[in-house]
């Protein structure tokens, strides 16, 4: 393997000027939410001097985004994906429009602080499954994984210097500065994402969304590729859970304090940014759905080892590698899944794989937290970690008696088929 096709190769921003378009506005609107998951906390907590109040937005903001997948994905199977994307970025400017008055006119309202990011989840993620919905029209399926690591090396510059900046705009001049900004940031990405090409999907009889999601959950459990991504991917988010321990475990194993925690947090994405830089070798390789598992059990493997570590500068490296193998597996599936799905599906499936997700993101803290209560930190995370390779064992060996009982039953069909 040459070292040039370790890296990922820049060669689609060149040549796919639709996809610079979306990357760069992919690239201000996240640096917008990054500066707004700062300003709405503070300001939240400034009015309230509740932490409790901080959570209901959290929590509302998530609803919003689970709501906002579903019927995202409903609605990018039967319009046109471009115009969604455009409207939905249109409205989460408006919201910030509404924050920013809301901070700059009259008593900022925590009410109205609570519709918004309810309002904002939602119409945000209704544009975020359409944009995944169009990335095979608008770079291609062979090149998804390409387009998955560009942008994923975009998103996780943003989202490291976009917290900082938000911080240093508030010290500067208040909350409602930042939400000024994103407002002009949406707009910016609007008027960058209006030279995108209508993206229509195939004609679909129309039906009542549930039944359209409905529809989607069967292609998925009759779909074997599909169901095993899935299925893969949940266990990863799940042990993605593990960061909710960091605190504990840095003081109660490691006897370190906040510098420490702070550098527990950073380990993981420094390894996920170099998962995506270092991932040209993932796009050739012969099976896609073995090296995916791989880099799951590797995860999983490296969260036992990360209970059994001694102190934090040991367990740095294990969650470094954690990020790599997590970045890989991810961008394997995305890929996999892009490449499975047909077009009339694509923005269900897609939808349903982005809310699983966040599902599962919770059900993990929910999980870990339990966990905690009956182990000590380190303990807690052996124990998820365990849990997690033995989970990825049994599934591995239920696919492959899959496979041999669909290869078994392929000559019976076949002599069937010249009997008749």
């Amino acid at each position: 393997m040459t070292l040039s096709r370790l890296f990922v190769d820049l060669s689609l921003l060149r040549e796919n000027a639709a996809f610079r378009q979306v990357l760069i506005a992919r690239t201000i609107s996240i640096m917008g939410l990054g500066m707004l998951a700062v300003s709405v906390p503070v300001q939240v907590y400034d009015l309230t001097g509740s932490s409790f109040y901080v959570g209901i937005v959290s929590a509302l903001d998530g609803a919003g985004l689970f709501a906002g997948l579903l019927l995202g994905g409903v609605l990018s199977d039967l319009y046109d994906r471009r115009r969604l994307i455009l409207f939905a970025r249109s409205v989460c400017g408006f919201g910030f429009v509404a924050l920013a008055a809301n901070t700059y006119f009259g008593p900022s309202s925590v009410i109205a602080i609570c519709a918004l990011a309810f309002w904002d989840g939602f119409f945000g993620a209704i544009g975020v499954a359409a944009l995944m919905a169009a990335m095979p029209n608008i770079v291609g399926r062979e090149n998804i994984m390409q387009a998955g690591a560009l942008g994923m090396m975009a998103a996780r510059f943003a989202t490291i210097i976009s917290p900082a900046i938000g911080g240093i705009v508030i010290a500067w001049q208040g909350v409602g500065l930042n939400y000024v900004i994103a407002a002009v940031g949406t707009l910016i990405t609007v008027l960058t994402l209006l030279g995108l090409p209508t993206m229509v999907p195939p004609r679909l009889e129309m039906h009542h969304p549930l039944r359209m999601l409905s529809q989607a959950f069967s292609f998925v459990l009759g779909r074997r590729a599909i169901l095993a991504i899935f299925a893969f991917g949940s266990l990863l988010t799940l042990s993605s859970a593990i960061r909710v321990l960091f605190p504990a475990l840095t003081t109660e194993t490691y006897g370190g304090g906040a510098f420490e925690v702070g550098l527990l947090y950073s380990a993981v994405p420094v390894g996920a940014t170099l998962g995506a830089v270092l991932s040209g070798w993932a796009r050739t390789v012969v099976k896609p759905e073995a090296v995916m598992i791989g880099m799951c059990a590797t995860a999983f493997a490296c969260v036992m080892a990360l209970g059994l570590m001694p102190s934090t500068y040991l367990a740095l490296p294990v969650l470094a590698l954690y990020g790599y193998a997590t970045a890989i597996a991810s961008l394997l599936q995305y890929s996999m899944i892009q490449a499975e799905t047909p077009d009339h599906y694509l923005g269900r499936i897609n939808s349903l794989w982005s809310a699983q997700e966040a599902l599962g993101d919770i059900v993990g803290a929910l999980m870990i937290g339990a966990l905690a209560q009956a182990f000590l930190p380190a303990g807690s995370i052996l124990v998820l970690g365990a849990a997690a390779i033995g989970a990825t064992a049994i599934l591995a060996l239920l696919l492959r008696l899959a496979d041999r009982r669909a290869a078994a039953a392929e000559p019976v069909a076949d002599t069937q088929g010249i009997r008749s």
